[in-house]
């Protein structure tokens, strides 16, 4: 008799623009590969921020999708803390306390999850509300609505909203 497994698998929700939440579901979404689950991340709102490309990419927008663009951080590296900001302190703090502890930056987490087979997502209905265009995200991603997430985290064990 043949035994078929399907492996685990984890879907997250990264809501949040913020630098450690975003962090916390790379770490999780990495964890979690490596344990071989099938993951997802599906970025939406200030979450898909995370995503931007650090270059400024010229892009055919309106005025309000200009005004968006600009006031929203472009990608991991310019990402804020939840709490302890302070102007822009709190990132360049927590940023040397994860490098004195050899924890890997936002960026080599998000590396590491492409490298692993992450499936990460950009909401298409709020790249559309914000003005963002594919070729401003990072290579790499894919595009999908509400009912394509929805498809991924009914088959999942682990749903999580961060």
């Amino acid at each position: 008799m043949e035994v078929t497994t399907t492996k685990e698998r984890t879907t997250i929700v990264l809501f949040s623009g913020d630098l450690d939440k975003a962090i916390a579901a790379f770490i999780i979404a990495n964890g979690a590969a490596a344990y071989d689950h099938e993951v997802t991340i599906f970025f939406t709102f200030w979450g898909l921020n995370t995503m931007r490309k650090d270059e400024v990419v010229k892009t055919d927008k309106g005025m309000l999708e200009k005004m968006f663009g600009w006031m929203m951080p472009r990608g991991a590296k310019k990402l804020g803390l939840s709490k302890m900001n302070m102007a822009g302190m709190g990132p360049q703090m927590i940023k040397h306390v994860m490098k004195k502890h050899n924890a890997m930056s936002l960026p080599q987490l998000i590396e590491l999850a492409q490298e692993q087979g992450v499936k990460l997502v950009a909401c298409t209905m709020t790249m559309d509300l914000l003005g963002l265009k594919q070729e401003e995200l990072i290579d790499g991603m894919e595009y999908a609505g509400v009912a394509a997430y929805l498809g991924d985290a009914t088959e999942a064990k682990v749903n999580l909203f961060i």
